[in-house]
């Protein structure tokens, strides 16, 4: 399954979403699925920048590794849960999502939290995959 034979689900009957994410996505019957574990903005050798949107670029690579590992790209993404310790970083953090989500975007929720397990992260960003078996 790629990004162009998923289903966006946008019915008429409620509001358009507020920014770049469907509704839903439906995943058909016998689809390989990855769910991953929330990453957070930090690399292999425990950089942590401290630009929000720098962290999200690593949540998303980090991401991209896992679904490697299991086969697939970001283009197999249905879902998103983000996380974000404040307001004033959920800017930074869509505008990662958006540019790497640009067509029929994923389903997506996004948090404000009051942190993560160290002071210096700012974002967190899970994610589930799916695509057709086979």
């Amino acid at each position: 399954m790629t990004k162009r034979t998923l289903r966006p689900l946008a019915p008429a009957s409620i509001r358009p979403p507020f920014a770049a994410y469907s509704h839903g996505v439906f995943v058909p019957a016998g689809s390989d699925m990855v769910f991953c574990s929330g990453q957070l903005g930090i690399s292999a050798d425990e950089t942590v920048p401290n630009d929000v949107a720098e962290q999200a670029e690593l949540c998303f690579r980090n991401i991209e590794a896992i679904l490697a590992e299991g086969g697939m790209t970001l283009a197999d993404v249905v879902r998103i849960n983000a996380y974000v310790t404040d307001r004033a970083h959920m800017r930074g953090y869509m505008s990662v999502r958006d540019r790497l989500f640009p067509i029929a975007p994923p389903a997506s929720t996004l948090m404000i939290v009051s942190g993560f397990t160290r002071e210096e992260f700012k974002v967190e960003v899970e994610v589930v995959a799916a695509r057709r078996a086979g």
